[in-house]
């Protein structure tokens, strides 16, 4: 088993706490084989290559303090992580049933119509009065082992 290498970091820059604790960091530092490129500091970091704690002694309190996410901020992340789960139903559920003859024409007018339903629903999940906080998802009609 060989040794990891221990890489020597003389200076950092632009660091910012990523928690209230000020435990985790998001930094650039002056790697010396790479240049500057952006580092995150953690306590609890197995890699060992870079001694986390010379980071933290080199930065002091000279770091921006963690500011947290406002309510806008919260709310345009949780529409964009509905929007990511409506688009990888839509995706893995969806598009492999309506988007191949085969199965879609084997299908009976009553199973088309709940697919139909089911992709409209999903389209219109940014419609609902609750999004995005509070989301009622579709349930996958039966068949082509989605449920």
């Amino acid at each position: 088993m060989t040794t990891p290498k221990i890489w020597h970091i003389e200076e950092v820059r632009n660091a910012k706490s990523l928690n209230e604790e000020n435990t985790d960091f998001d930094l650039e530092i002056n790697h010396p084989e790479f240049g500057w490129i952006p580092y995150t500091l953690t306590p609890d970091d197995p890699d060992g290559s870079i001694s986390n704690s010379e980071l933290l002694s080199m930065m002091g309190s000279s770091y921006a303090q963690y500011v947290p996410p406002t309510s806008e901020e919260i709310i345009t992340q949780q529409a964009a992580s509905v929007r990511f789960q409506r688009d990888m139903l839509l995706k893995t559920h969806v598009d492999p049933i309506v988007s191949n003859n085969l199965r879609w024409n084997d299908m009976t007018d009553s199973q088309r119509t709940e697919w139909t339903d089911y992709r409209t629903a999903l389209l219109d999940i940014t419609d609902q009065s609750g999004f995005p906080q509070n989301v009622t998802w579709p349930t996958v009609p039966e068949g082509y082992g989605f449920r």
